[in-house]
């Protein structure tokens, strides 16, 4: 096999592998948002009240960790199931308070919800087509959502409403910049585990959708 020749070989084969990520990821996705769906139509059927922000927490962290840990076993699916199902169930009973306390609440709901789907499929459409790499941006983001989470934490044990709409908006570029990130990183390599391709995007989506209803409620006038 001539030097061309294995060039071309380790090209297709690194292809191969890259859409191979690209199918899993999506297709895992797709099975943990609906299980996410389920758990918080769970938490609502059965009148769950909200958990304590720091039960939350741990949680999110506590399974985010473990399922990194067992990312490149088959325990990870167990786990990222895990994680994202208790994530869901975390948000039945927000769902809960915005259609039965907030006048427009159906609505608020579901303009967050469409305006989430657009984002993320126009931004993984724009990733997959033009192929362009992100990675530069990964510095930012961590610093991002580092400054973004320690506000956020601040203005709700503060009691700080104002700025709780800054930290909004503030997920919402964060979170958009996440899936050009993430999308980016399954194209070129930069990451090859399907699992936590699916745990950065599912992320992603539940921070992105849960900061349009925060927004959302503020300017209906009911925050």
């Amino acid at each position: 096999m001539t030097s061309h020749e294995r060039v071309v070989s380790t090209s297709g084969a690194r292809a191969i592998e890259t859409n191979k990520v690209i199918r899993n990821t999506y297709v895992l996705l797709s099975m943990t948002l609906a299980f996410s769906a389920v758990m918080a139509g769970v938490a609502m059927v059965s009148n769950a009240p909200p958990m304590p922000w720091f039960i939350v927490l741990a949680g999110y962290f506590g399974l985010l960790f473990l399922t990194n840990a067992l990312r490149n076993s088959g325990w990870g699916l167990a786990s990222v199931f895990a994680l994202t199902g208790f994530m869901g169930y975390t948000l039945g009973p927000i769902l809960s308070f915005y259609l039965t306390a907030v006048s427009n609440g159906s609505e608020i709901v579901l303009t967050a919800f469409g305006g989430t789907a657009a984002i993320f499929i126009g931004l993984s459409v724009y990733a997959l087509s033009t192929r362009k790499d992100f990675s530069f941006m990964g510095g930012f983001l961590f610093a991002g959502i580092l400054v973004a989470f320690l506000a956020g934490l601040g203005a709700m044990v503060f009691q700080m409403p104002g700025m709780m709409l800054g930290v909004s908006a503030m997920f919402i570029l964060l979170m958009s910049a996440l899936i050009l990130y993430q999308t980016s990183a399954m194209i070129h390599g930069g990451e090859t585990n399907y699992i936590m391709a699916t745990v950065g995007l599912y992320i992603a989506i539940y921070n992105l959708f849960t900061s349009l209803l925060h927004l959302l409620m503020a300017f209906s006038g009911n925050d």
